[in-house]
């Protein structure tokens, strides 16, 4: 996979299958996918969120709706396809979600909607919950973690959090030697696991 991280400066990231086998294992417990659901894939394949996309639904017998060609760039088709399509399961970063909304009519098929690449605010989720009748996860994970290093599911009137991590992973909140921090206080949060990629190279200047 590809990734700017915080750098702004594209590396190449070579994630291991035992990190994407434990992705789809927690996103299975957490959300038990089954063959009656629909998921749509919209996300560009060099993107990360293109693997839950893709090998989540085809490793549980869903039903995988391909969105046409930069059709994740239009809230208004997005919004069509839910219906027309009776998608029960969608992936957006929040600056995506709030068009979609502005488009969205309630459909009883859709049940999950995970976010994920930026922080939710919480005016969002707040609107998301007044218009959906579905489920709003968010997580928080950088590509160099296999996608998703934590998980939340967003209960109404209650603050956005990013959640913790899932099985054979570990997040940390340390400050500047390395010491874990009391609860509530400010500090960098350092990930460990299966997830891990293996290797962050900067992508090559002349490409």
């Amino acid at each position: 996979m590809y990734t700017s991280g915080s750098t702004g400066r594209p590396k190449g990231t070579v994630v291991t299958r035992a990190g994407i086998v434990n992705t789809l294992a927690w996103m299975q417990a957490d959300h038990r996918l089954t063959p009656a659901d629909r998921v749509v894939h919209k996300a560009p394949i060099g993107f990360d969120v293109s693997v839950r996309e893709i090998f989540w639904p085809l490793t549980r017998g869903a039903t995988l709706v391909v969105a046409r060609p930069d059709g994740h760039r239009d809230p208004a088709y997005l919004a069509r396809l839910v219906r027309e399509e009776r998608v029960t399961v969608l992936c957006f970063v929040p600056a995506l979600l709030g068009p979609f909304l502005d488009e969205y009519r309630p459909a009883e098929s859709l049940r999950l909607v995970m976010c994920g690449g930026e922080a939710l605010p919480a005016a969002l989720a707040a609107r998301f919950h007044r218009q959906c009748g579905a489920r709003l996860v968010n997580s928080y994970g950088p590509t160099e973690f296999s996608v998703t290093a934590t998980s939340w599911a967003v209960v109404p009137g209650e603050p956005v959090r990013i959640g913790g991590p899932g099985p054979h992973t570990r997040a940390y909140v340390l400050d500047a030697w390395l010491s874990a921090v009391a609860p509530g206080v400010a500090g960098e949060l350092y990930l460990a696991g299966v997830q891990m990629a293996r290797l962050c190279r900067p992508a090559r200047s002349d490409l």
